[in-house]
C-alpha cells in the first residue's frame, strides 16, 4: 500500500501545475492535521477547520483555498453546507447529556452571496432543545463580513450504541 501511495503522489506531482501543487499541499497538510490530532476528523483536517465551542454557540473558521472552488471560481455550496452542518451538529451534541448524540434529520440552507475572499466564518446557536429533537441555526460570513448563507437544522437525539 505504501509503495502505491508513493507512486500516486509522484504521478500527481508530475501532472500538476503550480496552482495544482498548492492545492495538493493544502490537501496533504489537511490529512496531516487529522493524523497528528490537530483535527478530529479528515473533513475537519481537509477544510482546516478552527473550531470554538461553548454551551451557547459553535464557531468555525476555514480558509478559502482553490480546493473549495466550484466551476465559477467561488466556494462550492457543498463545502458551505458541510461547515454549517458541522457547526450546528457540534453544538447540538455539546448540549446533550452523557450517552446521547445528535444526528442531522433536516438541513435547510439559503445561499445568499458568493463565497469569496480569504476565510469563511460560521456561527451556530441553539433555537430549541427538546427531549427528542434539537433545532439549531447558523450563518456563514466571508472575510469582508458579508453573509453568504443562512441555515437551520433539526437533529434527532439518539442514545449512543455501546460497542
Amino acid at each position: 500500500m505504501e509503495k502505491e501511495l508513493q507512486q500516486l503522489l509522484e504521478e500527481c506531482i508530475s501532472l500538476s501545475s503550480e496552482q495544482d501543487l498548492e492545492t495538493l499541499q493544502v490537501v496533504l497538510s489537511g490529512v496531516k492535521n487529522k493524523l497528528t490530532g490537530k483535527n478530529s476528523t479528515f473533513i475537519d483536517g481537509l477544510l482546516h477547520m478552527d473550531r470554538r465551542l461553548d454551551n451557547e454557540s459553535c464557531e468555525i473558521d476555514i480558509p478559502i483555498t482553490k480546493m473549495l472552488d466550484n466551476t465559477l471560481g467561488i466556494v462550492h455550496g457543498g463545502f458551505t453546507a458541510t461547515v454549517l452542518d458541522t457547526a450546528m451538529g457540534t453544538l447540538a451534541n455539546k448540549i446533550l447529556p452523557e450517552g446521547y448524540a445528535a444526528v442531522t434529520s433536516q438541513l435547510n440552507i439559503h445561499y445568499l452571496s458568493p463565497g469569496i475572499g480569504k476565510r469563511l466564518h460560521c456561527k451556530a446557536t441553539i433555537v430549541h432543545k427538546g427531549r427528542s429533537t434539537v433545532v439549531v441555526e447558523a450563518d456563514v460570513l466571508r472575510s469582508d463580513g458579508k453573509k453568504i448563507a443562512h441555515s437551520s437544522g433539526s437533529f434527532f437525539v439518539v442514545e449512543k450504541q455501546h460497542k
